[in-house]
């Protein structure tokens, strides 16, 4: 197993490298450097114009509009971009459905929401979590009764979505839904896309932490959703659900953006000083900036070596999760430092600096603006594409048999 990149994956990060600096609005790069938040309209100019060189949907097969990558280019793109302060791909609609289309939907459904995935004419949220139903997500209520009527063959959907992540910007949301309640949990679920303009959905924000609209409250009353938006088959929908959460912990992973904010860390590190000296010659502050580090090259490796294994023809099993609670510890432990790093400065959250055309100065240091909220947001890294706990749950059962 070679873990170093060829001369021709030197050659392709030169070119993406060279990307980046021609074609990322440098407003844009800015503000995700500072931690500010991007609007809808930022993260949509980023996405055409990575569609526009044929890079937005990076892990698509040729044949439905990807670059056909393998998985040492899709690392070194995520890699660069994030060093490049390039937005993450807002992942629900190119990253999570549209694998789940190629492989189990139908020719008209890929044949119509493929397109529509690459040039923006539908914004994707995801219908996974309810009330009861998170980390245990077999346990979902929301119901989806098929009936016929002189309209046609549909679902009639009814129940409640939450943490549902951009909602407000959707209008389409694919949902789990429960099409039968008298078999095992597991095998009583269904894949359904629903339109979010249909009558019955009501869509209620949920304030974070960090004073953000981040996430969401969906209800379905009555809400009416054709047959033909059914993705493969009725009651198999658990199996699409995992192929596509196996995209989803990789990702949230995040190798690239923990590279990226290990580097912001050191800059701050050097900058801030305590007790007239800067504060990564503190033994206690860069012990704990050395541990990180070494947390984060040791999970490069596995990723490379994960790479490698696909490459190779190999299927990522328990890695994904295991890649999942590593990388999400390590950026939270990443985002600790830096609000550590800030002191009494990152106690003041000013929530008017996050948006664009702010006038006032931060208190302190510039970072110290978006400190205390990107570290109370990204606690929920260990949560949502299922639990740190729940990802220890999964590497027992496939590598000890526990």
């Amino acid at each position: 197993m070679d873990l170093q990149f060829t001369p021709q994956e030197q050659a392709f990060r030169a070119e993406v490298q060279a990307f980046l600096k021609d074609k990322l609005p440098q407003r844009i790069a800015d503000k995700v450097k500072a931690g500010q938040r991007l609007s809808k309209e930022d993260q949509a100019e980023w996405h055409a114009v990575l569609n526009a060189r044929g890079w937005y949907a990076n892990h698509w097969p040729e044949a439905h509009g990807g670059p056909g990558w393998g998985a040492v280019e899709k690392f070194i793109f995520d890699t660069e971009c994030a060093l490049a302060g390039a937005p993450r791909i807002v992942p629900f609609g190119v990253n999570m459905l549209g694998p789940v289309l190629i492989k189990y939907g139908s020719e008209a459904q890929k044949s119509y929401w493929l397109p529509r995935i690459l040039n923006g004419d539908d914004w994707w949220c995801q219908g996974y979590s309810e009330p009861g139903a998170g980390s245990d997500l077999a346990s979902v209520k929301t119901t989806a009764v098929r009936v016929s009527d002189e309209t046609g063959d549909h679902y009639i959907v009814n129940g409640q979505k939450t943490w549902t992540t951009q909602g407000q910007h959707a209008n389409m949301i694919f949902c789990l839904v429960r099409t039968n309640k008298d078999v095992k949990a597991q095998s009583g679920i269904s894949f359904l896309l629903v339109d979010m303009n249909t009558p019955g959905v009501e869509l209620r924000p949920i304030r974070t932490l960090d004073g953000d609209h981040e996430v969401n409250e969906v209800f379905f009353t009555d809400v009416k959703v054709p047959v033909a938006n059914l993705v493969g088959e009725e009651n198999k929908g658990w199996t699409y659900a995992k192929y596509l959460l196996t995209y989803e912990r990789t990702g949230i992973a995040g190798v690239g953006f923990c590279i990226s904010a290990l580097a912001k860390l050191k800059v701050i590190a050097a900058k801030v000083h305590k007790n007239g000296q800067p504060l990564n010659q503190d033994p206690l502050f860069a012990a704990r900036m050395a541990r990180v580090e070494i947390d984060l090259e040791n999970m490069k490796t596995t990723n490379l070596r994960v790479i490698a294994a696909v490459a190779g023809g190999g299927v990522p099993g328990a890695e994904s999760s295991m890649l999942k609670i590593r990388g999400t510890e390590i950026r939270q432990e990443i985002l600790s430092l830096i609000r550590r790093a800030m002191g009494v400065y990152a106690t003041p959250y000013i929530d008017a600096a996050q948006y664009e055309g702010y006038s006032e100065a931060p208190v302190g240091p510039a970072e110290a603006a978006t400190a205390a909220a990107n570290y109370f947001n990204y606690r929920k890294l260990s949560i949502f594409g299922g639990s740190n706990e729940i990802q220890k749950n999964i590497i027992s059962k496939m590598i000890l048999g526990l």
